[in-house]
Order: C-alpha cells, then sequence, then structure tokens
C-alpha cells in the first residue's frame, strides 16, 4: 500500500516516527480516530527526535509533547504557521484519548496534512537530499475505489491493517535512550538544519473558510461542549436569502434538545474582519426566527476575534462561543426575566436608604440604560457587601440572573464575603473556591483572581468545561480599585456577563482609571456615598487625628545631636573598618535596616496613654497598627512586650509571615479574645471589619491616597455599647509619619501599574527596538542588536501557551508579534499595544530573577540613553551591585570580569558608554548577580528619641471628591422633609408658583446648578422627583383612594388590587407607567379586564392615579 510518507524509509534517521506516521495514514478509512491518534504519535516522535538531533533544542523540565512543543527554542526554530498546524494535532488527537467527541474522516485528512507538512519540512532541513513534494489527497481516496472493486482484498487488508495497528500502539518512545543513541549526528544535523533552514519558504496558513472552521471554531465548540451532528450542524440550508437562488447556507447553527436553533455562527477566513459577516447572519436569523418563533443568539468569528449579538445589548466582543447550558440559561433567563422598574429591596439586608438607592440605580443602569458595567463607590463601612447581596436578591427574583461569581483578591476578603452571602441568603447555594475544591456547581461561586484564573481551564464536569465564558449572569468585583489590571483583566474580558465593581476608592489617573473601565464619567460612578455623607448622616464614626513628630522619624539620626552616652554607642555601631563614621543616618533608614527602641518606646506610651481605653478606661480598645515591614512589626512586638509585661497576649503581629492568618484576625475580629493590638504589614489595611477598633496607628508612610482612606476605613464603622454603655462615637487615628500633612498638601498618588518583570523586560526591549528605528541607528552593530532584541521577543511571544485562556484572549495580537516581519516599522501605537496586551502575558524563563532584575536596569539605562536622559538612580544602582560583586572577587566567573568591573568601578567608563558599551555589561554581568552579597544588614539601636510636637485635629470630610449630584440632592430632600413644598409633594397636595420657585431654589442653587439637575434628570418636572425620593405618605394615599377602598361593592379581589397600587404609590411616589400592571403582584388575583367586568370602576381608579401624579407634575 503506497503512502504519502514512504520517502521516510529511504533514509534510516527517520526511522523513529516513519513507521508511526505511515500506519496513520493507512488505517484512515477504516478507523479515522485511531489515525488521528498515530499522527499525534508520530509527531510526538518526531519532536523528540529533532530535541534528540539539534544542538539548539534543550529539554524542558517535562519531556511530554505540550511542554516540548512549548519551549521557547522549539517555536522559535518551526515558527507559528507550522506550530499551528501541530497545536492542531495535538488537540485533535487530546479530543480522541480524553473526551467522548466523535471525529471522523475530515479531521483525520486534516491531521495527516498537518503531518505531511510538519515532517516535511523536518526532511527539508534535515535530510541529506530532499526532494519537493506535496501532499496527495487522490492515493488516499483511489483506495477507496479499489476497495469497492473488490471485497476479498479490501478483507485482507483490513486484516494486515489491524496487525499493524497494534503493532505500531505498542512502539513507545525514550527520549533519553534516543539523545544517547543519536549523540554522534548532533553536530552534523545541527549545521545541516541552520543553513537549510534559511531558504524554506512555510506553508500559507492564510486559511479558507472551511479551514477556517476546521482549525479554530471546530476545536472552541469542542472545547464548549458541542456534539457536531447532534447539537451543532454544518452548512444549514435557509431558503428565503434575497439572492439569485433564494437559498443560503449557515456556517453553523446550534440546537437545543428539541432541535430548536440557540444560536447561528458565520466564520470567516482568518485575515478576514469578522464585520463582514453581520448582515449575512442577521439574514439567517430572521430566516431562524420566521420558522421557530425565536430568535437566535448570533455569533461572528474568524478564529482569532469573536463577536455576539444577543438581541438585548448592543454587538460586542465575547472570549468564545457560548456552550449549550449557557445559551438554555440565556433563552431561559430571557422568558422569565421581569422589569427592573419595580423592585422591593430586603430591608432585613439592606435598610438603609443610601443602600436602596444604590441598588435602584444598579438596576436603572442595566434595565432601563441598557448598560453592562456599574460601579459602586461607597465610604469604608457604609455596607458595600450588603447592597450588593440585597441588589443579587433583586436581581435573582427578577430572573435576571442565575449564577454569580464574586472575586476579590485576598483570601480573607473571599471568606469574610461567603459568610456575609451564607448569612443573609441561606437559600443560595454558595462556595469557595479558595477552601472547597469539590463543590463548583455551586449558584453563587467565591474566589479569588488567581483561584479563578487557575479553575477556568481546569474544572470540567460530565458535559465538559465548566466555568465556560456565558457561565456566570453577574460579576462582582470586590475593591475595584486594585484588582482589574494587568493579569487579571483577563478574566473580566474572558466572563461575558453584567460586572458589578465595589470600591470605597477609585483612581483617577490614566493606566488605573477605575471610571474609564466601567465606562463611566471620572468622578461619577453609577452610585456613590462617601465618608462624609456617611458621617453626616450617623452610619459611620468620625476620626480626630493626633499627628505627632518624632525627631528621627523626621530627620534622621544626626551624631552630633545625640547624648554623649548615645554617641559612644554610635560609634560602636557605625565605625567602619578604615575608623570612618556617618555624620548622620537618614530618616529613611529607620525601620527599614535601624530598628531604635527609644522611637518605638514613645509611640507605645503616646498610644497606650492617649489612646481610647474601654472598661472604665482600664484597657486600651481594638487598635490596629500598621508597621513598614515584618521585621519592624516584630520589633514593635519585642518592644512592647518588654514595656508592658503585665499585658500577655495583649499584641500580635498578624501579616502574611505566619500561617492560619485566617485564625488570627478572627481573633482579633472578637471584642472578647485577645489580641487587643493587632500590628500589621498590609493584611488588616483593607476589607477586614472590625467594629471594636477605637485606635489606629500609622508608623509608616504610605504614598497611595487609595490606600490610605482604605486604611482609615478600618475604624469608621458603628459599635453600639463598646464604651462601657455608650456607643462608639470617634476614633482615634495617631499619625507618626507625615501621613495627613502629605495628603493635605494633595501630594497623593495612585501606586503605579505594575506589571511581572519578564513583562517589563520585554516592554523595555520593544521600546528600544522602536527607538532604533530612527535614522541614526542605522549603522551594522545597531541593526545587528536590534535584529537581537526582535529574534528574542518574537521568540517569547511564539512560547506562549495558545490554549491557555488568557492568551486566548489576545490571540490577535500575540499572532502579530509572533512574525519578526511585523516589527519593521513600529509605531508609537505598537507600543501601546504591547504594553496592554502582550507584555503582561509574558512568561518567566526561568532564569535567575536577579539577572532578569539586571537586564531590567540595564535596558532601562539604553532606553533612557536613546531618549537622550542619563538616568542617574539606575545608574548609581548599576554602580552599587557592581561594587556589591567586586566584593566577591575571589568567585572565579567574577574574578573573569575583573577588568570590565575595574572600569565601571573606577573610570569615566559608564558616562560615556553607548549601546553597545551597555549590552556587554548586560551580557557580562548579568549571570553575576547571583553572587551578589546577601547579607541583611540590621542594626537595633537605643538612642533616645525627641517628641518634636504633637497636634489633635478634627477631620476634615469635606472634600466632596464625588461629583454625584444626584446622591446630593436625595440626600437633601430626605434630609428636608419638613419644608413646605417637600411636605406637600409627600402627602398629596397640589403646588403653588411659591412652592415651585422653593424647589428651583433648592435644586437648581444650593444642591448644584440647574445644568447639574439637567444632565441627571433631563426635562422631568422637580415635583416629580421629589416625590419619587420621598414617596407618598400611606394615609394621604388611602385618603385619594378612600371611595375604593370602603367601597362594600367591591369584591376582595378588587381590594388586593386598589391596595397593591397603594402600596406601590406609597414606594415610588408615582404610577407614571400602566404597565406594571400587567405583572406580579397586581395580577395575583387576575388582569385588570377580569377584575373589573365593569370598566367604570376601573377608570375610576385610574383618575385616582392621574390626579396623584398631577399633584407632582411641578
Amino acid at each position: 500500500m503506497i503512502t504519502n510518507f514512504d520517502y521516510l524509509k529511504t533514509e534510516s534517521k527517520f526511522s523513529t516516527f516513519a513507521d508511526v506516521a505511515i500506519s496513520a495514514e493507512k488505517i484512515i478509512l477504516m478507523d479515522p480516530e485511531a489515525s488521528i491518534i498515530n499522527c499525534r504519535r508520530a509527531m510526538e516522535f518526531a519532536v523528540k527526535w529533532m530535541y534528540s538531533v539539534d544542538t539548539e533544542l534543550e529539554m524542558p523540565y517535562q519531556d511530554n509533547l505540550q511542554s516540548l512543543m512549548n519551549a521557547e527554542e522549539y517555536r522559535q526554530i518551526i515558527g507559528p504557521d507550522l506550530w499551528k498546524r501541530m497545536d492542531y494535532i495535538r488537540r485533535c488527537g487530546n479530543n480522541v484519548a480524553h473526551s467522548n467527541r466523535k471525529l471522523g474522516r475530515d479531521e483525520a485528512m486534516l491531521c495527516l496534512e498537518n503531518l505531511f507538512i510538519y515532517l516535511d519540512y523536518i526532511a527539508y532541513c534535515y535530510s541529506d537530499q530532499y526532494t519537493d513534494r506535496v501532499f496527495d489527497k487522490s492515493i488516499i481516496t483511489a483506495r477507496i475505489e479499489a476497495a469497492k472493486a473488490s471485497k476479498a482484498a479490501a478483507k485482507a487488508t483490513k486484516e494486515e491493517l489491524i496487525k499493524e495497528q497494534e503493532k505500531t500502539a505498542r512502539q513507545e518512545l525514550d527520549l533519553q535512550k534516543l539523545i544517547e543513541e543519536n549523540a554522534v549526528l548532533k553536530e552534523k544535523l545541527s549545521a545541516r538544519r541552520q543553513e537549510q533552514q534559511q531558504t524554506y519558504v512555510p506553508k500559507p496558513l492564510d486559511l479558507s473558510e472551511y479551514k477556517t472552521r476546521k482549525l479554530y471554531v471546530d476545536s472552541m465548540l469542542m472545547d464548549a461542549g458541542w456534539t457536531e451532528g447532534k447539537d451543532w450542524i454544518n452548512e444549514v440550508e435557509l431558503p428565503g436569502m434575497p439572492n439569485k437562488s433564494e437559498v443560503g447556507y449557515a456556517d453553523y447553527v446550534l440546537y437545543d434538545d428539541s432541535n430548536r436553533p440557540l444560536a447561528v455562527i458565520e466564520a470567516k477566513r482568518t485575515c478576514v474582519d469578522v464585520s463582514k459577516g453581520r448582515q449575512q447572519a442577521k439574514l439567517y436569523a430572521d430566516l431562524l426566527e420566521n420558522k421557530y418563533k425565536r430568535r437566535p443568539v448570533i455569533f461572528l468569528t474568524n478564529g482569532f476575534e469573536t463577536r455576539i449579538i444577543d438581541g438585548q445589548y448592543p454587538e460586542r466582543k465575547c472570549a468564545a462561543i457560548y456552550s449549550k447550558r449557557d445559551l438554555e440559561k440565556w433563552f431561559n433567563l430571557l422568558t422569565m426575566r421581569t422589569s427592573l422598574k419595580v423592585i422591593s429591596v430586603d430591608k432585613n439586608i439592606a435598610g438603609r436608604y443610601y443602600q436602596e438607592s444604590a441598588i435602584k440605580a444598579v438596576c436603572n443602569s442595566f434595565d432601563e440604560k441598557n448598560r453592562r458595567k456599574a460601579l459602586l463607590v461607597m465610604a469604608t463601612g457604609s455596607g458595600k457587601t450588603r447592597t450588593v447581596i440585597a441588589l443579587c436578591d433583586c436581581l435573582l427574583k427578577a430572573g435576571w440572573v442565575k449564577n454569580i461569581l464574586f472575586l476579590a483578591d485576598r483570601n480573607s476578603l473571599v471568606t469574610q464575603a461567603k459568610r456575609n452571602f451564607v448569612n443573609l441568603l441561606p437559600n443560595l447555594s454558595c462556595t469557595n473556591l479558595v477552601e472547597e475544591k469539590d463543590n463548583y456547581s455551586a449558584h453563587c461561586v467565591f474566589s479569588t483572581y488567581q483561584t479563578m484564573m487557575n479553575c477556568i481551564d481546569s474544572v470540567n464536569d460530565s458535559e465538559g468545561k465548566l466555568f465556560t465564558c456565558g457561565h456566570f449572569d453577574l460579576v462582582i468585583c470586590d475593591e475595584a480599585h486594585r484588582s482589574i489590571y494587568n493579569k487579571y483583566r483577563d478574566i473580566f474580558h474572558y466572563f461575558d456577563a453584567p460586572l458589578v465593581g465595589l470600591t470605597a476608592t477609585p483612581k483617577d489617573e490614566i493606566d488605573k482609571n477605575t471610571y474609564a473601565i466601567f465606562e463611566l464619567e471620572n468622578g461619577v460612578p453609577t452610585y456613590g456615598y462617601d465618608l462624609a455623607q456617611a458621617v453626616k448622616d450617623g452610619y459611620l464614626v468620625d476620626y480626630v487625628s493626633v499627628e505627632s513628630k518624632l525627631k528621627f522619624i523626621e530627620q534622621g539620626i544626626v551624631y552630633d545631636e545625640l547624648s554623649d552616652e548615645d554617641k559612644e554607642a554610635y560609634e560602636e555601631t557605625f565605625e567602619d573598618e578604615h575608623g570612618d563614621l556617618p555624620e548622620s543616618i537618614g530618616a529613611s533608614a529607620l525601620n527599614t535596616w535601624i530598628f531604635n527602641e527609644d522611637t518605638i518606646k514613645q509611640v507605645l506610651n503616646i498610644l497606650m496613654t492617649e489612646g481610647i481605653k474601654i472598661e472604665y478606661g482600664q484597657k486600651i480598645g481594638k487598635t490596629i497598627i500598621f508597621a513598614r515591614n515584618h521585621d519592624h512589626a516584630e520589633k514593635i512586638l519585642e518592644v512592647f512586650n518588654k514595656e508592658y509585661p503585665h499585658l500577655p497576649n495583649f499584641a500580635k503581629v498578624i501579616d502574611n509571615y505566619m500561617t492560619y492568618a485566617q485564625s488570627a484576625i478572627d481573633e482579633f475580629s472578637d471584642p472578647k479574645k485577645m489580641p487587643q493590638i493587632a500590628i500589621s504589614v498590609d493584611m488588616l489595611d483593607t476589607g477586614i471589619d472590625v467594629p471594636e477598633v477605637l485606635n489606629l496607628v500609622f508608623f509608616k508612610k504610605v504614598m497611595s491616597k487609595a490606600k490610605f482612606w482604605q486604611m482609615i476605613g478600618r475604624g469608621t464603622r458603628l459599635c453600639e455599647g463598646l464604651l462601657d454603655g455608650e456607643d462608639k462615637q470617634k476614633f482615634y487615628i495617631f499619625d507618626f509619619c507625615g501621613n495627613f500633612e502629605f495628603f493635605r498638601m494633595n501630594k497623593g498618588k495612585a501606586t503605579a501599574n505594575m506589571i511581572a518583570l519578564q513583562g517589563a523586560v520585554f516592554n523595555l526591549q520593544f521600546e528600544i527596538s522602536y527607538k532604533l528605528q530612527d535614522i541614526e541607528y542605522q549603522i551594522d552593530r545597531l541593526i545587528a542588536y536590534r535584529n537581537g532584541l526582535v529574534e528574542i521577543m518574537t521568540g517569547k511571544v511564539r512560547e506562549l501557551p495558545r490554549d491557555n485562556f488568557a492568551v486566548r484572549q489576545h490571540l490577535k495580537y500575540v499572532d502579530l508579534y509572533s512574525s519578526s516581519s511585523n516589527y519593521q516599522g513600529l509605531t508609537y501605537e505598537d507600543t501601546l499595544i504591547v504594553r496592554e496586551e502582550v507584555a503582561p502575558l509574558i512568561l518567566p524563563d526561568g532564569d535567575e530573577a536577579s539577572a532578569v532584575r539586571f537586564d531590567a536596569l540595564m535596558y532601562g539605562i539604553e532606553l533612557a540613553y536613546l531618549v537622550g536622559k542619563k538616568y542617574s538612580k539606575a545608574r548609581n544602582d548599576l554602580h552599587k551591585k557592581v561594587a556589591g560583586i567586586a566584593s566577591v572577587a575571589n568567585i572565579p566567573e567574577i574574578q573573569a570580569q575583573s577588568e570590565l568591573i575595574y572600569k565601571i568601578l573606577n573610570t569615566d567608563y559608564v558616562e560615556t558608554a553607548g549601546i553597545n558599551e551597555f549590552e556587554e555589561i548586560r551580557e557580562k554581568l548579568r549571570d553575576l548577580m547571583k553572587y551578589l552579597p546577601k547579607t541583611k544588614i540590621r542594626y537595633d539601636t537605643d538612642f533616645e528619641d525627641d517628641l518634636l510636637s504633637i497636634d489633635w485635629k478634627e477631620s476634615e470630610l469635606e472634600n466632596d471628591e464625588l461629583k454625584n449630584y444626584k446622591a446630593k440632592a436625595e440626600y437633601y430632600i430626605r434630609q428636608h422633609q419638613d419644608n413646605i413644598a417637600i411636605a406637600k409633594l409627600k402627602t398629596n397636595q397640589p403646588l403653588t408658583t411659591q412652592d415651585i420657585e422653593s424647589l428651583e431654589d433648592i435644586l437648581w442653587r444650593e444642591v448644584g446648578t440647574k445644568q447639574d439637575y439637567e444632565q441627571e434628570y433631563g426635562s422631568k418636572p422637580l415635583g416629580e422627583i421629589v416625590r419619587e425620593i420621598v414617596g407618598l405618605d400611606m394615609n394621604a394615599a388611602k385618603e385619594a383612594f378612600s371611595e375604593y377602598l370602603s367601597n362594600t361593592n367591591l369584591d376582595s379581589r378588587q381590594i388586593y388590587f386598589v391596595n397593591q397600587i397603594v402600596e406601590y404609590i406609597v414606594h415610588n411616589g408615582m404610577m407614571k407607567d400602566f404597565s406594571v400592571l400587567q405583572e406580579s403582584p397586581f395580577t395575583d388575583q387576575g388582569s385588570v379586564v377580569e377584575l373589573f367586568t365593569d370598566l367604570s370602576v376601573w377608570a375610576g381608579i385610574r383618575k385616582v392615579i392621574e390626579s396623584i401624579n398631577a399633584n407632582a407634575a411641578a
């Protein structure tokens, strides 16, 4: 039997994989799935063979196919086009081996063709004599004809193939043994490959629509659990298209179990914009809707980019095609969904007015405004979690959501949130993925970002992948100001669900603009409720700041200003081997590598004497001390125990160094348990709810304004009966590091947008490549340097695992920057795209972290040089590092670079250096950084510190950073219900001209401007707005409907109906939209027509409603 792979038998070196490849083709007609498995095995054997004969390929940490294929050097050698073909074979092989999905002859044929192209590449690079060949499908199709002609011969062939297949199935390959066997060939074959590869032309991968489906869309559908021929049908004929034949063929239609279409997919070639198929798909959806009376969801895809049109929201990008259960859930929710205009918030969960307003604002945004993102900016301690629990309750009851995902960035926040949900919504099934590994199917899932990223690709159930892109109907992002950037943002791109962000401190800056991510105007969240307002309302407590200045923290330790005794100790501690003594030690050293006992004593003394106490002044209230680092925290504890030995277990360090940190937090949170003082490094800064906290101590500088206000939020919660039966009225903030002063001068910045080290290096390499395009750098050595950088970068992009969900979100750009040809003519826009889309994905490459850090330092110096800056800080850092390795020059590798080290430390070499010299420094010294002395310098001193000043200041909470006119208007109106005009609206009395002028004064002048009003409410009458906020007095409502409520001629069903109208108007102020009467609870006893056979009665009721509305129309 002839095959396309017979030529491999002519060279013995290819025997490792030749037989398996030949067998794969021979058995395709008899068993396509066995053929696919053999294609995968032949490819695996060939990959291992390449590793055994090529000097440029080093064994990765595992020798499975996935690891071998994804190694950076391997992907660099074979290129992206060939790699995609190989990845298709690998995926198909996995689908056959590990799932119940049936793959047929078409897939097997494509696997064979891709295997042929891969092995042809191997032959081109390593063969003694290469002959150009093409894959000939007719060899296989001819066998079908031969089998038809002779049944007996076909039977004999089949038996022979079964034996051959059994033999190849047993064949295994030991890579280590193969490497040993091919050692002699290695140099010769590597050199041949390097020479031959220069002229190899990859087979093009600009695929037809058919092959796009085979390579991308089909595997996307399989990934989501669809079964071809059962619930997924290709090329569905649809009569009625506006073309000559009046017939169209939808690329794919996805069906439910009743054979009704769920979705139609229009696939375009990989190089075609998906929007080209938009109108075509719409026409297909129209035809299917006419036939089945339900409009299917539309997906548009070209393999890289997928878009969804669900008929509810505007067209949008989505990560993948929905699974069957996702689409069925979507249609079920659509049929159950009721309007969010009329919602009843559970007052037992969220009973405060602003919580209800926040919930209504989100519901209004989702329903009337048809938005998919909402941001709640609410002061720490104002009950964000309760608000979002009540919101979930409303959305669940209204049929808008079924599955909810709650994300936070810390285990303790996840645990706390789940606990609250379980207590307040006991009927909602909940799971915490961080702690529960076997309960994935709950309707409300709580997780950290990292845990969820791992679960997306790994959690399956009987129907396949569980956390598909349409699995959740609502995603809640806690502490949104710090969690929706960099690597975590891919979760929000992956899950195609409405998003609610919760934060107390949004950040207004370019890289981290919380408002921009939620598509909102700066400073105008969906709903806002700030600390100043909460304190005024009595829902949170105010603070008093105690701002103390200690000499060493302010000015450092100056030798000349010490006492004689302390001078002696200073000399003993800091004098070096040459007898030199520093004149002073800067303030920044304090609590970093110098820990001065007296400074800590003074801080603790002020806290223990001035702090708010409980138990009739006998015991300091719960206190958090924010320490600079772990060593500082431990030193504070050590000094506390020494100074207050009569208070054992009174203070405790709670930070990331400890195991079982959550149990320590729980103990601190319990008013009856010790410790009374928690010394924290970062762990208690945000998200921990301990109402009993009465004192906060800032023993560190905080540079981020957002973080500063989050930390203050640890003390703002109310606590009844805390102070010997009296309620908590205030808390103290002891600031020893000038934080309040720093933020008063408005220096506070949001923290920098951090990126992993390997991503930062990639970014720098890319920016250098961009700068090196300038005409002044077009000299041979710099051109070669740039080409080298491009080669490194394309290699890093090619090694990204394409089947990882995070990488799939950015596949368009990953493919773009996988090819060196796309690095010609880089633009500034390219640098921005790479920083956003590609750099955060880059994988660490196993290098020493110290070497990669040195790369980042040197690339930073190079980039500064190219833009004409000196970057003195980095150059000083370079000098320090080189001096550090010079101090251990007895190491042979460091000795070998002694000349370069000498030039850097003792000449102007760095000052006069250019790109070449900086690169020489980087290349020669990067691997020496691991030898930098790691001895941690630490000094414990006890010099006498001085308290320079102590100032007690009232809080400054009038900073109205929220430009939320609506929140201010609502608050004012609720607080001034004794105003004549507002009282009239509340009690259903008509307004006079003076009343209207009074409302204009309030809403157009006092609360804000007329422009603010119109921006928020449009042309809505003032009276209607006020009535909606205050509602209608119950007695006034009953009086308006008294004729019907006391009418003995009405039956119980009719009285029930009128009572429901009264309830509605009391709650909402008016009834403008009569369509609500067609929904529950109004229809619980029957429709209007069924209830009122005498329509004149209904006409009278309607007239009362309209008169109530008219009294508010000012």
